[in-house]
This record gives C-alpha cells, structure tokens and sequence, in this order.
C-alpha cells in the first residue's frame, strides 16, 4: 500500500500538467513535505524508513519534473552558437541530474552490520592470514610503524606472517644506468631486509617493475601460502583488532571475497588544513564516502576493494589471476570482476587502519587525478552498464562511483556558461522568472534536501562544491587523455610523508587566478547589462547571482592554495585516556591525555603542581596490548596555571617502540571517538556563513605573498646585474 501510495504520488507531481502558479504552490508543497519527512526520518521508530524512502521519491519527481520542462521548453533559439552554449548547459544538468538519481538509489538504506569478532572461536581452526605491505617510495620511518603494528595484531601467531612488497628496490631499480638512481635502490634494498629482520616480517622484492601495485602484490601472491590476504599500503598502520573484525565475515560465507574497511585518516588533507583548519570538528572528505556511500553499496552487494584496509580471499583473487591491471584503480577493477562471478562482498564499517593523506596540493590532485582515470577505464573497458554477471543493483553501484568522476566536465560548464550569457550574450538559458521560480529554484532546494537526507552527518554544506573546482581543469585534462586512448595512464604513486617548512603559494595557482579574473569580468558585464538591457533582467539577476556563487567558490580556493607550514611528522588526535606520569624516585601525577602522537602527548593534569622533573614514565592502560605499558617521556612544556604538560616519547629501544605504537595507534575504539566528535550535521546557511568567512583573508595572503616574491625576485636580479 505504501509503495503503490508513493507511486501514485510521483506520477501526480511528474505528469500533471500545470501553469507556473500551479507548479510552484505544488513545487513548495513538497518541499515542505520533503522537510517534514527527513525530520521524521531522523527519529528513530519503526516508519522512519518509509519518510527517508518517501522523501527521496518527492525530491526526484522534482528533479524529473524540471530536466523534462527543460527539455521540452527551454531550448529554443536560433543563434547557432547560442544553441551549443544551451545544449552544453543541458547536457551538464542531465549528467547532474542521472548520478543525483543513481546516488540516491545506491544510499537509499545504507547498511549498518553488528560487530562480528572471534572470541568464541577456536584458534586452531583460523584460516592462515597473509599481510602483504607494498612499497615504493616510502620512508623507511613510515614503513617501520606499519610492520611493527602489523606484528602487534590479535591473531594466532602460527597462523599469522607478515611481507614487505619492495618495488623500489627491484633488480631492475638496483641495476639502472643511473649509477647514483642504482646505488640509493640498492641500500634502499639492504636497509628494508635489515629493517624486516629486526621487526620479524618477510621481505620479497622482484626482478621487474611491472603493472606497478597490482604486479607488486600478484608476485608476492606466488610465494605466499594463506587462506586470506591482507593488503595494506606502506602509510597504513592497522589496530591491533583489525583480524578479529573482519576475519569473522570471511567464515560466515566461503562466498565472500572481499571485507573493506574504512581507510581513516590520522592528518588533514590539503582543504582540511589550508582551507579549513577544522580537522578535528568537521567530516573530512572520506568520511562521506567511507560512512555513507560503502555502507550504502554494502546494502546492494556492491562495495568494493580500495586497495588497502581490506581482506581478500586467497582462492578467488587466483580465479582472476590476482589484482586486476587492465585500470590504474586496480582495487575496483578487481572487485567488479569477482563480483561479476557472484562472489560477494561485505563492508565493516569501523576505521581500524589509519592512513596518511597527501600533505601538498600537487600530491592530492595527483592522487584524485589516478583515481579519475582509473574509474574512467573501468567505465570504458568493463562497460558495467550492460556487464554480464552483475546484478541491476550492482551495475547501478559501479556507475554510481564511475560517473562521479567525470564531474570535471559538468563542473567546468558550470562555471563558463554564466560568462557566456554575461559576456557574449549567448541565450543559454530560455526562461521567465515564474518558470525559474516554479522549476529550476525548487530543483535546486530537492537536490539540496536529498543530499543533507542522504549525506548530512558526513558532507558539511559547500564543501563537495570546493572539492570539484579545486580539481575540475587538472582533472578534466586527465579524463581528455583516457578518452583519447583508455590504455594510455599509467599508475602513479601519491607521495605521503612531506613536511613543509614554510609557507607558500602553490604552483598550481595561475589557473586559478585567471578563471577568478574571468568570472570577475563576467560580474562587471553582468552589472552593466542588469542596468542597460530591460528586457533581459530578470534573467540577468539570476545569471548574476549564479556567476557571484561561481566567484565565492573561486575565492574560496585560494585559501586552499596557501601551503601551511607543517613540520611536525605526525597530526596529534584527540586522546582520552586516564594516565599517570611518575618520576624516577616514585612521585606521581595523575591527569588525563587530550591528544597525542607517535612522538608525544599533551595531558592535562588533575592537581597544579609546582614544578616536574625533566624526564618522567607515563603509565596507562593499553587495549591493544592488553596490558598496561610504560613509556619513557622527556617534558617539552609545563603551565602551572592550567595544569597542561607537553612531552616527548623517548625510543629507547625496540620493545618501547612497539608498545608506543600499540598505545597510539592499535586501538579502533580510539579512532571510532575521534570520527563520531566529527560527524555533526549542520544547517546549509551556517556553511555557507563559515565559507564566507574564511574566504576573504586568502586574497590579501596571496597579494602579499606574491608581492613579496616578486621584490625577491626584483632584488635578485639587481644583485646579479651588479
């Protein structure tokens, strides 16, 4: 009855014709009514799925009802070039509109499983785990904490071997022309077998550097022998529970290939720490994708590999020869082809590996460009559409994350077809202000609605806009290369680990300088038409303010686009544990961490004290080791006044150095707090507010920072004249 109600309600609001009176009281009805029931869809009792679905279905007959009044009325014109800015237009808002509609069916009920562990399991009868770390480039630093927590993991030591991957030291690498390119490979090669030997893991390198990770990892899979695969990027560093939340779906179905976890990250990406400084208080970008989207694909059967985090049946990754190398996204090329085989996947929704996000501005659109070209190889080599052996759901799942990418093309649209109306006048856009009012605005507010429904506690307002200017021409560039020849990308490992010393405007900023004085041009035309041409105004207002967005948006990047200085090698994250600190001859303290590294802690502690000694043990209870662990600290900082000490970890030997890890960084429920404290909805207007607000201060650093470099260059130039 339900389902025939909805139904009867969305053929009402698509094919009932109306006039532009009629279509906005009922466009604003169920606006209204879309508002009231996400409000019920957030409570919990038994209907509140029925408003979420009810919802989604009103907001999509909006947006159905608007692309169909703009393909049967609004394209009309007799200027040629006019007709092509208008069609562009068009086409950009079916694509928006078609991955809005499949993302709403993908995360429709996102799956929320219950915890699955291995306590009451007997440990003789555990598969045998394999823990495949891959490398390239990375520091050795990097690689030796992901080794050491691996080591740490909850499972029968028997059953349990861990490999190092070096494809920076291939035979290949170590006998190069480049002497000096050879010699680095080589000690690179005997510092990660002494490294593995002190740590207990297994080295294996290879003779060629071939089909890059997926070569890397396929060649380890001939010479190792468990029943399961885990894989983990060399930034990657698991808790310590990683196996006993993840092993128990792979024994409750042989038909399970695949369980992915989150892939949390321990530091800000570029946005989140130049833009935004808001890493700790707001979602970051993966957490949309990570906390509601892989939830809602699990619902279907269709999450799928990310290429770290993850474990894989042994048995079927041999049925398709190993990773997958056709794409530079060999995770979800690999996963679409076993689940085309009808194998299955689950996904454990509960961040147990933290990562490293690029820390500059060019290593992030190069990881995101990889990622867009990988997706779009899939799209043109699979062609999942129409694939054989996927289900609808399935084929729904993999368009979903396929067409995503492809926003730049939309994105840039977007932003030059308000100039084009500004500027040259082409009538891009055939409307009166009713028929605005009546279609486009509330399209636009339904979009708005289903995506806060849909992603509200993971996404903050504006923030996916940001995401996709910052990328759109670089990425646009690189989709341009795939469509020209779908085999021409090859993979390109994202550096992780950087420290900046200072700071500075990214290289990658001219484009953007110049689409901000493209869009400032359009502004000014934009104003003199309002005032000049009657006829058009209302219109005008309405591009205007279309191409002001556009510019708000553009501003915004710019903060973006000031390198923070970053020294520190590890983000602190908030702790909060209870801890005491005691000193050498018996005296202790007793406080609590508020955040902490791998190099130290900040506590603050229950009494004001005087003074502390200089080098001090802080004892405290550790999950992942299952005991309580000393460790050695030097004082950095002490305030009387508050009761804040700042300390330093000391390394003194390897037995301090893994239980450092452990403490830091092997307990899940430490990065589950951290990701809830951050997953807060907000209103539309309070981001829009907080956009504004952070905008503007960019461009005075950037015309400061610019003017400064220049008097260097100037002076420099002077200098060597004399």
């Amino acid at each position: 009855m339900f389902f025939l109600f909805c139904l009867i309600v969305l053929s009402i609001a698509l094919l009932i014709p109306m006039d532009s009176t009629g279509q906005i009281v009922a466009s604003y009805s169920l606006i209204l009514l879309i508002h009231f029931c996400a409000i019920e869809s957030s409570h919990y009792h038994k209907y509140r799925h029925y408003f979420r679905l009810f919802a989604l279905l009103v907001g999509l007959s909006l947006t159905l009802r608007y692309l169909m009044w703009r393909g049967l009325y609004s394209l009309e014109t007799t200027d040629i070039l006019s007709m092509i800015g208008m069609w562009l237009l068009f086409l950009a808002e079916i694509y928006a509109g078609i991955t809005h509609l499949i993302s709403c069916l993908v995360n429709i009920h996102p799956l929320a499983r219950p915890d699955k562990t291995l306590d009451q399991t007997d440990p003789q009868t555990l598969p045998s785990v394999d823990i495949l770390v891959p490398t390239y480039n990375e520091s050795e630093d990097i690689i030796e904490v992901t080794l050491r927590a691996a080591k740490q993991m909850h499972y029968p030591a028997d059953k349990l071997r861990v490999y190092l991957l070096d494809d920076g030291g291939t035979l290949q690498k170590r006998s190069q022309q480049n002497e000096m390119a050879a010699q680095e490979a080589t000690q690179r090669a005997e510092k990660l077998k002494l490294l593995c030997e002190r740590v207990g893991a297994n080295y294996l390198s290879r003779d060629k550097n071939e089909r890059a990770k997926a070569g890397n990892v396929n060649h380890a899979l001939h010479f190792t022998s468990g029943e399961l695969i885990v894989i983990l990027d060399a930034d990657h560093v698991p808790t310590a529970d990683f196996l006993n939340y993840t092993v128990p779906w792979m024994l409750s179905n042989p038909k399970t290939f695949l369980v992915q976890t989150p892939h949390f990250m321990a530091n800000p990406d570029p946005v989140e720490r130049n833009y935004f400084s808001a890493f700790t208080r707001m979602p970051s970008e993966n957490d949309m994708f990570y906390g509601t989207i892989q939830r809602g694909l699990d619902f279907w059967n269709a999450s799928f590999f990310c290429g770290s985090a993850a474990v894989l049946r042994r048995a079927h990754l041999n049925e398709v020869e190993g990773l997958s190398g056709q794409s530079v996204t060999e995770d979800a090329e690999t996963a679409f082809d076993l689940h085309a085989r009808g194998y299955e996947s689950v996904y454990v929704n509960r961040p147990m590996v933290s990562g490293l996000a690029p820390e500059t501005l060019d290593a992030f659109i190069q990881q995101r460009m990889r990622w867009a070209q990988g997706m779009t190889q899939i799209l043109l080599l699979k062609k999942p559409h129409n694939a054989t052996g996927l289900s609808w759901f399935q084929r729904f799942g993999y368009l979903s994350s396929i067409l995503f990418w492809l926003f730049p093309f939309a994105r840039i649209i977007f932003l030059f077809m308000p100039l084009a109306y500004l500027v040259f006048g082409l009538q891009i856009y055939r409307a009166s202000l009713m028929e605005i009012l009546a279609y486009t605005i509330p399209h636009v507010i339904a979009t708005y609605q289903l995506s806060t429904l849909l992603f509200g506690r993971t996404r903050w307002p504006l923030v996916s806009e940001l995401y996709e200017i910052l990328q759109c021409i670089f990425t646009f560039r690189a989709l341009t290369k795939v469509f020209r020849n779908r085999k021409a990308p090859s993979f390109v490992v994202t550096p992780k680990g950087a420290s900046l010393q200072d700071n500075f405007i990214s290289p990658l900023s001219s484009v953007f300088y110049a689409l901000i004085a493209l869009t400032l041009a359009g502004t000014v035309a934009g104003l003199d038409k309002l005032i000049n041409e009657s006829l058009t105004r209302e219109l005008t207002v309405v591009v205007l303010l279309w191409n002001v967005f556009n510019l708000i948006l553009l501003i915004s990047v710019l903060g973006v686009l000031v390198e923070r200085r970053q020294v520190r090698a590890q983000s602190r994250l908030p702790a909060s544990d209870e801890v005491t600190l005691q000193s050498e001859d018996g005296r202790a303290w007793v406080g609590h961490i508020q955040d902490m590294s791998l190099g130290g802690a900040r506590v603050r502690l229950q009494a004001k004290w005087q003074q502390l000694p200089e080098f001090v043990s802080l004892i405290s209870w550790s999950e992942s080791a299952r005991a309580n662990v000393i460790l050695p600290c030097q004082l950095l900082f002490y305030d009387r006044e508050t009761g804040i000490v700042r300390f330093q970890f000391i390394r003194e030997s390897d037995k301090i150095w893994d239980s450092i890890i452990a403490y830091t960084m092997g307990d899940s429920r430490r990065w589950q707090s951290f990701q809830r404290r951050r997953m807060r909805p907000i209103s539309y207007w309070f981001g829009f507010r907080h956009v504004l607000k952070v905008s503007f201060r960019p461009v005075i650093q950037h015309s400061w920072m610019q003017l400064r470099r220049l008097w260097t260059q100037n002076k420099e130039v002077q200098g060597s004249n004399k």
